[in-house]
Protein backbone atom coordinates (compact mmCIF):
# COMPACT_ATOMS: atom_id res chain seq x y z
CA UNK A 1 0.00 0.00 0.00
CA UNK A 2 2.81 2.54 0.82
CA UNK A 3 4.18 1.51 -2.83
CA UNK A 4 1.29 3.76 -3.88
CA UNK A 5 2.63 6.96 -2.39
CA UNK A 6 6.15 6.44 -1.57
CA UNK A 7 9.11 8.33 -3.86
CA UNK A 8 11.43 6.05 -6.07
CA UNK A 9 14.06 4.23 -3.91
CA UNK A 10 12.55 4.38 -0.49
CA UNK A 11 11.99 0.67 1.31
CA UNK A 12 10.11 0.30 4.30
CA UNK A 13 10.79 -3.54 6.57
CA UNK A 14 6.98 -3.58 8.50
CA UNK A 15 6.60 -5.98 11.59
CA UNK A 16 8.43 -9.24 12.14
CA UNK A 17 10.90 -8.40 9.29
CA UNK A 18 11.96 -5.21 10.88
CA UNK A 19 12.34 -6.39 14.14
CA UNK A 20 13.98 -9.75 13.18
CA UNK A 21 16.16 -7.18 11.26
CA UNK A 22 16.91 -5.00 14.28
CA UNK A 23 17.74 -8.00 16.54
CA UNK A 24 19.95 -9.93 14.22
CA UNK A 25 22.48 -6.86 13.88
CA UNK A 26 22.47 -6.31 17.45
CA UNK A 27 22.93 -10.00 18.21
CA UNK A 28 25.70 -10.16 15.59
CA UNK A 29 27.76 -6.96 17.28
CA UNK A 30 27.15 -8.50 19.90
CA UNK A 31 28.82 -11.77 19.51
CA UNK A 32 31.55 -10.20 17.46
CA UNK A 33 33.19 -8.54 21.24
CA UNK A 34 31.74 -11.43 23.16
CA UNK A 35 34.94 -13.58 22.71
CA UNK A 36 37.34 -10.43 24.38
CA UNK A 37 35.06 -10.26 27.50
CA UNK A 38 36.70 -11.34 30.70
CA UNK A 39 40.48 -11.73 31.79
CA UNK A 40 41.15 -14.69 29.42
CA UNK A 41 39.11 -12.66 26.63
CA UNK A 42 41.04 -12.65 23.16
CA UNK A 43 42.13 -9.87 21.41
CA UNK A 44 41.26 -8.66 17.50
CA UNK A 45 43.14 -7.53 14.95
CA UNK A 46 41.86 -4.31 13.05
CA UNK A 47 43.35 -3.89 9.85
CA UNK A 48 42.65 -1.07 7.39
CA UNK A 49 41.36 -1.58 3.84
CA UNK A 50 42.32 1.97 2.43
CA UNK A 51 45.05 1.40 -0.03
CA UNK A 52 46.83 5.00 1.74
CA UNK A 53 46.63 3.55 5.28
CA UNK A 54 47.45 -0.24 5.53
CA UNK A 55 48.00 0.47 9.49
CA UNK A 56 46.55 -1.92 11.82
CA UNK A 57 46.06 -2.26 15.56
CA UNK A 58 45.44 -5.34 18.28
CA UNK A 59 43.61 -4.88 20.83
CA UNK A 60 40.36 -6.02 23.07
CA UNK A 61 38.91 -3.23 23.81
CA UNK A 62 35.11 -2.99 22.97
CA UNK A 63 34.81 0.43 22.12
CA UNK A 64 38.08 0.45 20.03
CA UNK A 65 36.70 -2.55 17.58
CA UNK A 66 32.90 -1.04 17.57
CA UNK A 67 34.12 2.03 16.88
CA UNK A 68 36.94 0.86 13.74
CA UNK A 69 33.59 -1.64 11.74
CA UNK A 70 31.66 0.33 9.12
CA UNK A 71 27.98 -0.75 9.68
CA UNK A 72 25.05 -0.99 7.26
CA UNK A 73 22.43 -2.22 10.17
CA UNK A 74 20.83 0.42 12.00
CA UNK A 75 20.46 -1.42 15.62
CA UNK A 76 23.85 -2.44 15.23
CA UNK A 77 24.84 1.41 15.14
CA UNK A 78 22.56 1.93 18.17
CA UNK A 79 24.70 -0.72 20.09
CA UNK A 80 27.79 1.16 18.87
CA UNK A 81 26.48 4.26 19.83
CA UNK A 82 25.89 2.71 23.54
CA UNK A 83 29.66 1.53 24.02
CA UNK A 84 30.87 4.97 22.75
CA UNK A 85 29.09 6.85 25.17
CA UNK A 86 30.06 3.85 27.75
CA UNK A 87 33.49 4.54 27.55
CA UNK A 88 33.07 7.76 27.74
CA UNK A 89 30.92 8.28 30.88
CA UNK A 90 32.92 5.69 32.75
CA UNK A 91 35.98 4.51 30.71
CA UNK A 92 35.28 0.86 31.11
CA UNK A 93 32.23 -2.09 30.90
CA UNK A 94 32.30 -1.34 26.86
CA UNK A 95 32.04 -5.08 26.02
CA UNK A 96 29.72 -5.75 29.11
CA UNK A 97 27.10 -3.35 27.97
CA UNK A 98 27.35 -4.62 24.15
CA UNK A 99 26.91 -8.07 25.05
CA UNK A 100 24.42 -8.18 27.97
CA UNK A 101 22.16 -5.72 24.80
CA UNK A 102 22.37 -8.69 22.60
CA UNK A 103 21.55 -11.10 25.44
CA UNK A 104 18.48 -9.35 25.96
CA UNK A 105 17.61 -9.39 22.71
CA UNK A 106 18.44 -12.62 22.19
CA UNK A 107 15.92 -13.67 24.40
CA UNK A 108 13.30 -11.23 23.41
CA UNK A 109 13.40 -13.14 20.25
CA UNK A 110 12.73 -16.35 21.70
CA UNK A 111 9.61 -14.60 23.31
CA UNK A 112 8.47 -13.24 20.11
CA UNK A 113 8.51 -16.07 17.76
CA UNK A 114 8.09 -19.02 20.30
CA UNK A 115 5.35 -17.49 23.20
CA UNK A 116 3.96 -14.60 20.71
CA UNK A 117 4.45 -12.27 23.69
CA UNK A 118 3.57 -8.37 22.48
CA UNK A 119 6.57 -6.15 22.48
CA UNK A 120 4.68 -3.87 25.33
CA UNK A 121 4.59 -6.63 27.72
CA UNK A 122 8.24 -7.91 27.01
CA UNK A 123 9.28 -4.01 27.78
CA UNK A 124 6.89 -3.46 31.29
CA UNK A 125 8.53 -6.82 31.82
CA UNK A 126 12.27 -5.63 31.40
CA UNK A 127 11.56 -2.45 33.35
CA UNK A 128 10.39 -4.38 36.31
CA UNK A 129 13.53 -6.37 36.26
CA UNK A 130 16.03 -3.14 35.76
CA UNK A 131 14.18 -1.75 38.89
CA UNK A 132 15.18 -4.76 41.03
CA UNK A 133 18.40 -5.28 39.46
CA UNK A 134 18.97 -1.64 40.71
CA UNK A 135 18.07 -1.77 44.32
CA UNK A 136 20.19 -5.12 44.59
CA UNK A 137 23.20 -3.45 43.31
CA UNK A 138 22.95 -0.69 45.49
CA UNK A 139 22.26 -2.82 48.21
CA UNK A 140 25.50 -4.94 47.28
CA UNK A 141 27.49 -2.11 46.85
CA UNK A 142 29.55 -0.11 49.80
CA UNK A 143 29.65 3.57 50.80
CA UNK A 144 33.38 4.43 51.26
CA UNK A 145 36.34 3.80 48.91
CA UNK A 146 39.65 2.75 50.36
CA UNK A 147 43.53 3.25 48.74
CA UNK A 148 43.13 -0.58 48.87
CA UNK A 149 39.57 -0.81 46.66
CA UNK A 150 41.26 1.48 44.62
CA UNK A 151 44.34 -1.10 43.94
CA UNK A 152 41.69 -3.45 43.39
CA UNK A 153 39.50 -2.26 41.09
CA UNK A 154 42.31 -0.78 38.66
CA UNK A 155 43.89 -4.36 38.67
CA UNK A 156 40.65 -5.68 37.98
CA UNK A 157 40.03 -3.65 34.65
CA UNK A 158 43.42 -4.06 33.97
CA UNK A 159 43.25 -8.18 34.53
CA UNK A 160 41.50 -7.91 30.99
CA UNK A 161 43.97 -6.12 28.97
CA UNK A 162 47.37 -6.38 27.03
CA UNK A 163 49.04 -5.39 30.44
CA UNK A 164 47.32 -8.58 32.56
CA UNK A 165 50.86 -9.78 33.28
CA UNK A 166 52.03 -6.44 34.68
CA UNK A 167 48.74 -5.06 36.32
CA UNK A 168 49.79 -4.25 39.81
CA UNK A 169 52.88 -2.10 38.35
CA UNK A 170 50.71 -0.15 36.18
CA UNK A 171 47.71 -0.58 38.85
CA UNK A 172 50.25 1.83 41.42
CA UNK A 173 50.84 4.04 38.55
CA UNK A 174 47.49 4.88 37.76
CA UNK A 175 46.07 5.09 41.33
CA UNK A 176 49.07 7.30 41.64
CA UNK A 177 48.18 9.57 39.21
CA UNK A 178 44.42 9.39 39.87
CA UNK A 179 45.09 10.72 43.50
CA UNK A 180 47.27 13.79 42.36
CA UNK A 181 44.21 15.01 41.06
CA UNK A 182 42.63 15.60 44.34
CA UNK A 183 39.24 14.47 43.48
CA UNK A 184 38.60 16.75 40.97
CA UNK A 185 38.54 14.01 37.85
CA UNK A 186 40.56 16.43 35.39
CA UNK A 187 42.48 14.04 33.55
CA UNK A 188 43.81 16.57 31.16
CA UNK A 189 46.17 17.04 33.93
CA UNK A 190 47.54 13.40 33.23
CA UNK A 191 49.84 12.93 30.22
CA UNK A 192 50.48 9.81 28.26
CA UNK A 193 53.54 9.74 26.35
CA UNK A 194 53.85 6.18 24.47
CA UNK A 195 58.36 5.55 24.19
CA UNK A 196 58.53 2.69 21.94
CA UNK A 197 61.28 0.46 23.52
CA UNK A 198 62.16 -1.53 26.92
CA UNK A 199 59.24 -4.02 28.07
CA UNK A 200 55.98 -2.75 29.61
CA UNK A 201 57.86 -3.25 33.14
CA UNK A 202 59.82 0.08 32.24
CA UNK A 203 56.78 2.24 32.36
CA UNK A 204 56.89 4.92 35.15
CA UNK A 205 55.00 8.39 36.39
CA UNK A 206 56.84 11.47 36.21
CA UNK A 207 56.07 13.97 38.52
CA UNK A 208 55.46 16.65 36.42
CA UNK A 209 54.38 17.73 32.80
CA UNK A 210 56.42 15.96 29.91
CA UNK A 211 56.06 17.42 26.67
CA UNK A 212 57.82 16.01 22.88
CA UNK A 213 59.40 18.69 21.55
CA UNK A 214 62.94 20.15 21.20
CA UNK A 215 63.98 23.69 22.41
CA UNK A 216 65.42 26.06 19.82
CA UNK A 217 69.16 26.56 18.77
CA UNK A 218 70.99 28.20 20.75
CA UNK A 219 68.90 28.73 23.95
CA UNK A 220 69.26 27.35 27.32
CA UNK A 221 68.44 23.71 28.10
CA UNK A 222 67.64 23.86 31.67
CA UNK A 223 66.05 27.26 33.42
CA UNK A 224 64.48 27.47 36.67
CA UNK A 225 61.53 29.67 38.46
CA UNK A 226 59.95 29.64 34.78
CA UNK A 227 57.63 32.51 33.57
CA UNK A 228 55.80 30.82 31.00
CA UNK A 229 53.97 32.97 27.77
CA UNK A 230 51.63 30.44 25.83
CA UNK A 231 50.82 31.65 22.75
CA UNK A 232 49.04 30.80 19.27
CA UNK A 233 50.07 33.18 16.64
CA UNK A 234 52.11 32.98 13.64
CA UNK A 235 55.82 33.82 13.89
CA UNK A 236 56.87 33.40 10.07
CA UNK A 237 56.79 36.85 7.89
CA UNK A 238 53.85 38.92 6.88
CA UNK A 239 54.22 37.57 2.89
CA UNK A 240 51.81 38.49 0.30
CA UNK A 241 49.10 35.50 0.69
CA UNK A 242 47.12 36.36 -2.24
CA UNK A 243 46.90 33.39 -5.04
CA UNK A 244 48.45 34.63 -8.29
CA UNK A 245 49.92 37.89 -6.90
CA UNK A 246 53.53 39.76 -7.67
CA UNK A 247 55.86 42.47 -6.38
CA UNK A 248 57.90 43.85 -9.44
CA UNK A 249 60.84 45.89 -8.10
CA UNK A 250 63.44 47.86 -10.54
CA UNK A 251 66.52 46.82 -8.83
CA UNK A 252 67.53 44.20 -5.78
CA UNK A 253 67.66 46.98 -3.06
CA UNK A 254 63.74 46.91 -3.25
CA UNK A 255 63.79 43.39 -2.62
CA UNK A 256 66.32 43.68 0.11
CA UNK A 257 64.00 46.84 1.84
CA UNK A 258 60.80 44.46 1.60
CA UNK A 259 62.85 41.90 3.20
CA UNK A 260 63.92 44.03 6.00
CA UNK A 261 60.60 45.83 6.57
CA UNK A 262 59.16 41.93 6.99
CA UNK A 263 62.79 41.27 9.60
CA UNK A 264 61.46 44.86 11.95
CA UNK A 265 57.82 43.63 11.52
CA UNK A 266 58.86 40.15 13.05
CA UNK A 267 61.12 42.39 15.47
CA UNK A 268 58.32 44.07 16.98
CA UNK A 269 56.44 40.97 17.30
CA UNK A 270 59.01 39.10 19.34
CA UNK A 271 59.94 42.72 21.54
CA UNK A 272 56.42 42.63 22.56
CA UNK A 273 56.54 39.10 23.34
CA UNK A 274 59.82 39.64 25.42
CA UNK A 275 57.82 42.51 26.80
CA UNK A 276 55.21 40.15 28.94
CA UNK A 277 58.16 39.63 31.15
CA UNK A 278 58.57 35.46 30.52
CA UNK A 279 61.70 33.57 30.44
CA UNK A 280 59.92 30.98 28.10
CA UNK A 281 57.88 31.07 25.08
CA UNK A 282 55.59 28.22 23.77
CA UNK A 283 53.76 28.71 20.59
CA UNK A 284 51.31 26.12 19.13
CA UNK A 285 52.36 27.16 15.98
CA UNK A 286 56.06 27.34 14.27
CA UNK A 287 58.88 29.56 15.29
CA UNK A 288 61.10 30.75 12.78
CA UNK A 289 64.75 30.75 12.17
CA UNK A 290 65.33 34.77 12.50
CA UNK A 291 62.14 35.05 15.80
CA UNK A 292 64.25 31.81 17.11
CA UNK A 293 67.40 33.57 17.10
CA UNK A 294 66.14 37.21 18.46
CA UNK A 295 64.69 34.82 21.38
CA UNK A 296 68.21 33.07 22.04
CA UNK A 297 69.91 36.34 21.95
CA UNK A 298 67.69 37.52 24.84
CA UNK A 299 68.22 34.22 26.58
CA UNK A 300 64.73 33.59 25.77
CA UNK A 301 63.95 29.64 25.83
CA UNK A 302 61.42 29.09 22.80
CA UNK A 303 59.59 26.10 21.80
CA UNK A 304 57.84 25.57 18.58
CA UNK A 305 54.69 23.57 17.39
CA UNK A 306 53.32 22.75 21.08
CA UNK A 307 50.35 21.05 19.31
CA UNK A 308 46.37 22.19 20.18
CA UNK A 309 46.51 19.03 22.91
CA UNK A 310 49.67 20.26 24.08
CA UNK A 311 49.12 23.74 24.24
CA UNK A 312 45.99 23.30 25.71
CA UNK A 313 47.01 20.49 28.37
CA UNK A 314 50.15 22.97 29.45
CA UNK A 315 47.92 25.57 30.25
CA UNK A 316 45.85 23.54 32.49
CA UNK A 317 48.86 22.68 34.63
CA UNK A 318 51.23 25.69 34.64
CA UNK A 319 48.14 27.62 35.48
CA UNK A 320 49.05 30.34 32.10
CA UNK A 321 46.53 31.38 29.41
CA UNK A 322 46.35 30.74 25.61
CA UNK A 323 47.38 34.44 24.00
CA UNK A 324 46.96 35.65 20.15
CA UNK A 325 47.76 38.72 20.50
CA UNK A 326 50.66 40.69 22.65
CA UNK A 327 49.84 44.41 22.89
CA UNK A 328 48.26 44.24 26.56
CA UNK A 329 50.53 42.07 28.93
CA UNK A 330 48.77 43.33 32.05
CA UNK A 331 45.66 41.09 30.97
CA UNK A 332 47.97 37.68 29.85
CA UNK A 333 48.11 35.08 32.42
CA UNK A 334 51.80 33.59 32.38
CA UNK A 335 52.37 30.31 33.41
CA UNK A 336 54.72 28.81 35.78
CA UNK A 337 56.75 26.59 36.44
CA UNK A 338 59.66 25.41 39.07
CA UNK A 339 62.43 23.75 36.75
CA UNK A 340 62.13 23.13 32.83
CA UNK A 341 64.66 20.96 31.46
CA UNK A 342 65.74 18.65 28.74
CA UNK A 343 65.81 15.33 28.94
CA UNK A 344 66.34 12.00 27.60
CA UNK A 345 64.30 9.09 27.96
CA UNK A 346 65.52 5.57 25.82
CA UNK A 347 66.64 7.92 22.61
CA UNK A 348 63.91 10.20 22.77
CA UNK A 349 64.77 14.16 24.26
CA UNK A 350 61.59 15.62 25.93
CA UNK A 351 60.77 18.77 27.80
CA UNK A 352 60.18 18.19 31.54
CA UNK A 353 58.14 20.88 33.44
CA UNK A 354 58.69 20.59 37.09
CA UNK A 355 56.84 21.80 40.12
CA UNK A 356 54.08 23.43 38.20
CA UNK A 357 51.46 25.65 39.69
CA UNK A 358 48.99 22.76 39.25
CA UNK A 359 50.43 20.27 41.56
CA UNK A 360 47.98 17.57 40.25
CA UNK A 361 50.29 17.50 37.21
CA UNK A 362 51.85 14.26 35.89
CA UNK A 363 52.94 11.90 33.37
CA UNK A 364 53.16 8.40 32.67
CA UNK A 365 55.59 7.21 30.68
CA UNK A 366 55.16 3.69 28.87
CA UNK A 367 57.28 1.75 27.16
CA UNK A 368 56.80 -1.42 25.26
CA UNK A 369 58.43 -3.50 22.97
CA UNK A 370 56.62 -2.30 19.46
CA UNK A 371 54.08 0.67 18.45
CA UNK A 372 51.22 -1.85 18.68
CA UNK A 373 51.93 -3.20 22.18
CA UNK A 374 52.45 1.15 23.46
CA UNK A 375 49.02 2.03 21.63
CA UNK A 376 46.94 -0.97 23.42
CA UNK A 377 49.00 -0.19 26.81
CA UNK A 378 47.60 3.01 26.40
CA UNK A 379 44.13 1.93 26.12
CA UNK A 380 44.38 -0.12 29.03
CA UNK A 381 45.74 2.93 31.02
CA UNK A 382 43.02 5.38 29.75
CA UNK A 383 40.25 3.08 30.49
CA UNK A 384 41.64 2.34 33.95
CA UNK A 385 42.17 5.99 34.81
CA UNK A 386 39.15 6.72 33.89
CA UNK A 387 37.50 4.31 35.77
CA UNK A 388 39.19 5.12 38.84
CA UNK A 389 38.04 9.13 38.72
CA UNK A 390 34.16 7.56 38.04
CA UNK A 391 35.03 5.81 40.96
CA UNK A 392 36.40 8.79 43.50
CA UNK A 393 33.72 10.74 42.20
CA UNK A 394 31.23 7.97 43.02
CA UNK A 395 33.04 6.47 46.44
CA UNK A 396 31.23 2.98 46.01
CA UNK A 397 32.65 -0.60 44.54
CA UNK A 398 31.02 -4.08 44.11
CA UNK A 399 32.45 -7.47 44.15
CA UNK A 400 33.31 -8.80 40.66
CA UNK A 401 34.11 -11.95 38.60
CA UNK A 402 29.63 -12.31 38.12
CA UNK A 403 29.15 -12.07 41.73
CA UNK A 404 26.73 -8.56 40.90
CA UNK A 405 25.41 -10.45 37.85
CA UNK A 406 24.01 -13.55 39.81
CA UNK A 407 22.97 -11.82 43.10
CA UNK A 408 20.97 -9.77 40.22
CA UNK A 409 19.71 -12.26 38.82
CA UNK A 410 18.25 -14.79 42.05
CA UNK A 411 16.29 -11.36 43.07
CA UNK A 412 14.84 -11.12 39.50
CA UNK A 413 13.96 -14.90 39.66
CA UNK A 414 12.46 -14.11 43.49
CA UNK A 415 10.43 -11.10 42.26
CA UNK A 416 9.22 -13.08 38.65
CA UNK A 417 7.67 -15.21 40.98
CA UNK A 418 5.65 -12.91 42.68
CA UNK A 419 4.62 -11.13 39.43
CA UNK A 420 1.28 -12.18 37.91
CA UNK A 421 1.33 -12.54 33.87
CA UNK A 422 3.40 -12.55 30.69
CA UNK A 423 5.94 -10.06 32.28
CA UNK A 424 6.98 -12.68 34.86
CA UNK A 425 8.63 -14.36 31.72
CA UNK A 426 10.04 -11.20 30.12
CA UNK A 427 11.89 -10.70 34.18
CA UNK A 428 13.08 -14.62 33.81
CA UNK A 429 14.16 -13.57 30.36
CA UNK A 430 16.27 -10.81 31.99
CA UNK A 431 17.83 -12.31 34.94
CA UNK A 432 19.06 -15.39 32.43
CA UNK A 433 20.35 -12.69 29.92
CA UNK A 434 22.22 -11.55 33.02
CA UNK A 435 23.43 -14.91 33.78
CA UNK A 436 25.07 -14.94 30.31
CA UNK A 437 27.67 -12.44 31.48
CA UNK A 438 29.73 -14.43 33.91
CA UNK A 439 28.59 -17.70 31.68
CA UNK A 440 30.88 -15.85 28.55
CA UNK A 441 33.74 -14.92 30.84
CA UNK A 442 33.98 -18.48 31.96
CA UNK A 443 33.65 -19.74 28.38
CA UNK A 444 36.73 -17.01 27.26
CA UNK A 445 38.47 -18.98 29.96
CA UNK A 446 38.32 -22.47 28.69
CA UNK A 447 36.08 -23.61 31.35
CA UNK A 448 32.77 -25.34 32.19
CA UNK A 449 30.51 -22.63 32.07
CA UNK A 450 27.41 -24.21 32.55
CA UNK A 451 29.17 -26.18 35.67
CA UNK A 452 30.90 -23.24 37.61
CA UNK A 453 27.46 -21.06 36.79
CA UNK A 454 25.35 -23.44 38.82
CA UNK A 455 28.25 -23.98 41.42
CA UNK A 456 28.15 -19.83 41.49
CA UNK A 457 24.23 -19.73 41.91
CA UNK A 458 24.37 -22.55 44.56
CA UNK A 459 27.05 -20.61 46.73
CA UNK A 460 25.12 -17.51 46.56
CA UNK A 461 21.39 -19.44 47.42
CA UNK A 462 23.36 -20.49 49.94
CA UNK A 463 24.41 -16.90 51.86
CA UNK A 464 27.86 -16.81 50.51
CA UNK A 465 26.95 -13.46 48.85
CA UNK A 466 30.92 -12.17 48.03
CA UNK A 467 31.17 -15.39 45.77
CA UNK A 468 32.48 -15.20 42.20
CA UNK A 469 34.34 -16.80 39.55
CA UNK A 470 37.90 -17.46 40.46
CA UNK A 471 39.31 -16.98 36.44
CA UNK A 472 43.15 -18.17 37.79
CA UNK A 473 42.18 -21.43 39.22
CA UNK A 474 38.54 -21.62 37.30
CA UNK A 475 36.59 -22.63 40.62
CA UNK A 476 34.29 -20.58 43.05
CA UNK A 477 36.34 -18.24 45.03
CA UNK A 478 35.71 -15.49 47.47
CA UNK A 479 36.32 -11.97 45.70
CA UNK A 480 36.76 -10.25 49.05
CA UNK A 481 39.60 -12.38 49.95
CA UNK A 482 40.71 -12.26 45.93
CA UNK A 483 40.36 -8.66 46.15
CA UNK A 484 38.33 -8.54 42.64
CA UNK A 485 36.24 -5.59 42.99
CA UNK A 486 34.44 -3.09 40.20
CA UNK A 487 33.21 0.29 40.28
CA UNK A 488 29.98 0.60 41.34
CA UNK A 489 29.08 3.04 38.72
CA UNK A 490 30.16 1.07 35.74
CA UNK A 491 27.89 -1.63 36.44
CA UNK A 492 25.17 0.45 36.96
CA UNK A 493 26.03 2.11 33.97
CA UNK A 494 26.11 -1.22 32.05
CA UNK A 495 22.80 -2.49 33.26
CA UNK A 496 20.63 1.02 32.61
CA UNK A 497 21.91 1.59 28.69
CA UNK A 498 21.47 -2.10 27.74
CA UNK A 499 18.28 -2.39 29.05
CA UNK A 500 17.15 1.10 27.63
CA UNK A 501 19.04 0.14 24.49
CA UNK A 502 17.24 -2.88 24.20
CA UNK A 503 14.02 -1.50 24.93
CA UNK A 504 14.10 1.15 22.15
CA UNK A 505 15.03 -1.37 19.46
CA UNK A 506 12.50 -4.10 20.76
CA UNK A 507 10.06 -1.70 20.11
CA UNK A 508 10.54 -0.94 16.44
CA UNK A 509 7.94 -2.13 13.91
CA UNK A 510 9.12 -0.47 10.69
CA UNK A 511 12.53 0.21 9.11
CA UNK A 512 12.40 3.18 6.64
CA UNK A 513 15.30 3.53 4.36
CA UNK A 514 15.17 6.34 1.93
CA UNK A 515 17.61 8.04 -0.09
CA UNK A 516 18.52 11.95 0.00
CA UNK A 517 15.61 14.35 -1.71
CA UNK A 518 17.32 15.51 -5.37
CA UNK A 519 17.65 18.82 -5.17
CA UNK A 520 14.76 18.94 -7.74
CA UNK A 521 12.30 18.23 -5.56
CA UNK A 522 13.18 20.52 -3.10
CA UNK A 523 12.17 23.80 -5.98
Amino acid sequence: MENAYLSQGVEVDKGENARLSSLIGAMAISDLVKTTLGPKGMDKILQSIDPNDQSISVTNDGATILSKIPLDNAAAKVLVDMAKVQDKEVGDGTTSVAVFCGELLREAETMLMQARIHPQTICAGWRLATKVARETLDSMATNTITDDDLMNIAQTTLSSKLVNAEKEHFAKLCVSAVKRLGGSGNLDHIQIIKLPGGSLRSSYLEEGFLLEKSIGVGQPKRLEKCNILLGNTSMDTDKIKIYGSRVQVDSLNKVAEIEQAEKLKMKRKVDKIIGHGCNVFINRQLIYNYPESLFAQQGIMAIEHADFDGIERLAAVTGGEVASTFENPEKVQLGYCEVLEEVIIGETRVLRFGGCKSGAACTIVLRGSSNHVVDEAERSVHDALCILAATLKHPRRIYGGGCTEVAMAQAIDKAAMETTGKKALAMSAYAKALLQLPMTVADNGGYDAAELITQLRAAHAAGNNSCGLDMDQGIVGNMEELGIMESYKSKLQVVTSASEAAEMLLRVDDIIKSAPRRREEMI
